[in-house]
Formats: structure tokens, C-alpha cells, sequence
């Protein structure tokens, strides 16, 4: 593999994964400024750019498709050259996509913004890599809680971002700009810094160290196939992959729908506030103790229990969705199930297959998570209007069933010994 190359110099290892650690959580705090820019403002400025806000919808969806398109190109730059560069090109291609973005605004070209908006994508695929990251020279008894721990740090880049209102428009009247830009400079800035932060502090390369490490070891050499080959080979990456991108879809449709449920029952706009910033903190705000428990139980036990939390939560929207409080605790419980499963699904896909083959397989779960997101939030519309949030809550639940039953009615390959998969 290019650039794979162990280092001359004896490194610390549990010292060294401590510190990446805490580079790829501050990078995950700058990027996910960007991410929450191009999502709470983006929407404003496609409607203000296009003249419609029928098209304010394309600016999570050009997030998303970004993202996706995205993620398998920077496993790939992953595989061929370290996490560092990956990670700090991801970094460089949001910064771009804001730099568009501001353009098109400047332009009023509505193409153009389109674009931007799909290159800021770029800073949900290198966030979502950040995760796997923090596995590639964790400890067997502590893979799921630094996983978990990028993961919280989320929460911090995906608070403030929404946020860069007013402080945006601030630094975009200085510059001459649009409205609606300011936040979208603070967001290239984070990006920049974000992408120095991974070239400087990411050395030596957790990925290039784990991969010489193994072949140190006697471990074969990665194969030149395609991370869907990877997935064909390994049940148990099928199963995860499966785990991860199921959740994902559930929470997304559920969430993307809870809005338009809560204003036509009328629920004030605070209310709606509220909701999804507790379904936010749920979503984060307690993924370390799934890390936790995912190490000290095992994976399985914990997607299962994600899954259980997810049907807790449809139940509730099902038969509550009359009721503000009872979709308020739903949203909470599917934020909550999505962390489990998502903290323990992904900790699986990290080590269902060698380091050497891990990112391939990491960008297709990237990849199919995103797509997944994308498809039920596009056919979650549909579904409301034709068969209301209780027929939404109750179509979700098939695919609850699914995960449960992929991991419950065939043996799950063994996780290591320190960390036992129940």
C-alpha cells in the first residue's frame, strides 16, 4: 500500500491513540461548524437565491448526496495514504464548498450554490471517517469508547453551528457580503483550521502505524479489491453495515417528519425547538456511555439495545402521536437508539475486517448510511401523507425487525476476548 511505511522511531501506542483522540475530536468540533452552517442556513439561502422556498429542501439534500458521493473517495485516499490526508482533504474540499457557497450568493446563481452546498458535504464524510479513525490503534477493551467519544464531540460543532447567525452576519456586513453568508466564512475558516489541525497533529498516522503494525505481525496484504468486496467476504461487516445504515434511515425519516407533524397539531415553533434539540442531545449527549457499555457487554448486546430503544420510541410516536409530550420523549428515545446502534454498529464494521482492509469497508458503510438517510427522509413525505405519523412510526418498525433479526437468528462472528460480542 502507498505510503505504508512503519516508523523508524518507538511510539507509545495507548499514548499516542490518547492524543489522536483528541485531534479528531477537536476536528470534529470545527467541522461539524460547517455542517450545522450548510444545514440551519443553507436552507434560507437557497430560498432567498432561488426565489421559491420549495427549494429550501435542497440544501440538506445536497448535504447528504455530498456526503455520500464523498465518503467512498476519501476511504479510498484513506487506504492509499492515511488518515491525515484523507481527513485534511475532506477538510479542504467543505472549505471550498463554503467559498462556493458565498460565491453563489454574491452571483445569485442558484446552480452554482447548489454545488457548494454539495462540496460542504464533504464535512459530514470526513466526520463520519473521524469516528473510524479513533479505532485504527485503539485497544480491543476500549475501541467503542474512543469511537464513542469522537462521536460526543459532535455535539459541541453541531450546537453552535445553527448558531452562527448573528455572529455571521456580523462578519458578512464587514466583508460587503450577502446576508446569509456570514456563517458560511466563519464555516470555511473552521474548515481551514480543522484541515491544519489534522496535517500537523496526526503524526505519525494512526492508520499507516495499524497497518504496519499488522504486517509486522504476519498479517497478509491488503487486496486491490473494491470495499463492496470486502463487504461480500465478512458476514459479520454485512450484518454491521446493515446495522448502521438501517438506524441511520429510521432515525432520519422519523426526525425529518416530526416538524410538519408537530405544526399541523399545533405545536408552537418553540415547542418544535425544543424537541429536536433534545433529540440532538440524544442523539449524542450519552454516546460515551454506549461506548462504554459496548465494551464492557459487547457490540451485539448494545445494537440490540439501540433496536429496542428505536421500537420504544415508534411505539410512542404510534400511539402518542396525538400528544407534544409523547412525541417529545419519542424523539429523545430515537436519538438515544440511534447513538447505540450507531456507537456499536460502527465499532463492528471497524473491526469485522484487518486494518489494511478497514477504510474500503468504512467508506461503503459511510456510503450506504447516507443513502439510507437520504431515502428515508425522501419517503418519509410520501408515507405521512398518505398514512400520518402513526403509519410512518408503524412502517419503520419492519426495519427495526430486520436488525434484530439479522442479529439474533445467526451466530455473530466473536468479537476479541477482552471485549466479548454477548
Amino acid at each position: 500500500m502507498a505510503g505504508m511505511h512503519p516508523t523508524n522511531l518507538p511510539v507509545d501506542r495507548r499514548a499516542l491513540q490518547r492524543r489522536v483522540v483528541r485531534v479528531l475530536a477537536l476536528g470534529q468540533v470545527l467541522g461539524g461548524l460547517g455542517v450545522g452552517a450548510s444545514l440551519a442556513l443553507g436552507a434560507l439561502l437557497v430560498t432567498e437565491v432561488s426565489g421559491s422556498s420549495a427549494w429550501s429542501g435542497m440544501a440538506a439534500t445536497m448535504n447528504t448526496l455530498g456526503a455520500a458521493l464523498l465518503a467512498v473517495p476519501l476511504a479510498r485516499l484513506a487506504q492509499a495514504r492515511g488518515r491525515r490526508i484523507s481527513l485534511s482533504t475532506g477538510a479542504f474540499t467543505a472549505m471550498t464548498g463554503a467559498a462556493i457557497t458565498v460565491c453563489a450568493a454574491v452571483l445569485a446563481s442558484f446552480p452554482v450554490l447548489l454545488v457548494g452546498l454539495g462540496l460542504l458535504g464533504a464535512g459530514s464524510a470526513l466526520n463520519l471517517q473521524s469516528r473510524f479513525a479513533a479505532t485504527d490503534l485503539a485497544a480491543d477493551d476500549s475501541r467503542a469508547r474512543d469511537l464513542s467519544l469522537v462521536v460526543w464531540s459532535t455535539t459541541i460543532g453541531a450546537v453552535l453551528g445553527p448558531n452562527l447567525f448573528e455572529p455571521g452576519e456580523v462578519v458578512g456586513r464587514a466583508l460587503g457580503l450577502p446576508p446569509l453568508t456570514g456563517g458560511f466564512v466563519i464555516a470555511l475558516v473552521a474548515q481551514a483550521v480543522g484541515a491544519l489541525v489534522y496535517l500537523t497533529a496526526l503524526r505519525p498516522d494512526p492508520l499507516l502505524l495499524a497497518v504496519a503494525d499488522g504486517q509486522a505481525a504476519g498479517a497478509a496484504p491488503p487486496s486491490r479489491s473494491g470495499g463492496l468486496a470486502v463487504l461480500r467476504s465478512s458476514s459479520l461487516a454485512r450484518r454491521a453495515v446493515l446495522t448502521v445504515a438501517l438506524s441511520h434511515g429510521v432515525m432520519v425519516a422519523l426526525m425529518s417528519m416530526t416538524p410538519v407533524h408537530l405544526t399541523q397539531h399545533g405545536a408552537s415553533l418553540s415547542i418544535v425547538g425544543l424537541t429536536i434539540s433534545l433529540h440532538v442531545a440524544g442523539m449524542y449527549a450519552l454516546a460515551p456511555v454506549f461506548g462504554w457499555l459496548a465494551d464492557r457487554i459487547g457490540r451485539r448486546p448494545v445494537v440490540l439495545l439501540g433496536q429496542g430503544l428505536l421500537v420504544t420510541a415508534l411505539v410512542l410516536s404510534w400511539l402518542g402521536s396525538g400528544s407534544h409530550a409523547f412525541v417529545t420523549v419519542s424523539l429523545v428515545l430515537l436519538g438515544l437508539g440511534w447513538s447505540a446502534s450507531t456507537v456499536a454498529g460502527s465499532t463492528l464494521v471497524a473491526e469485522s475486517v484487518p486494518p489494511a482492509e478497514a477504510p474500503r469497508l468504512q467508506g461503503v458503510s459511510d456510503l450506504f448510511m447516507n443513502l439510507a438517510g437520504a431515502t428515508g427522509g425522501a419517503l418519509a413525505g410520501p408515507v405521512l401523507a398518505f398514512a400520518g405519523f402513526e403509519g410512518l412510526s408503524a412502517a419503520l418498525m419492519v426495519l427495526v425487525v430486520v436488525v434484530v433479526l439479522v442479529h439474533t437468528t445467526r451466530p455473530v462472528a466473536a468479537a476479541p476476548a477482552a471485549t466479548p460480542d454477548g
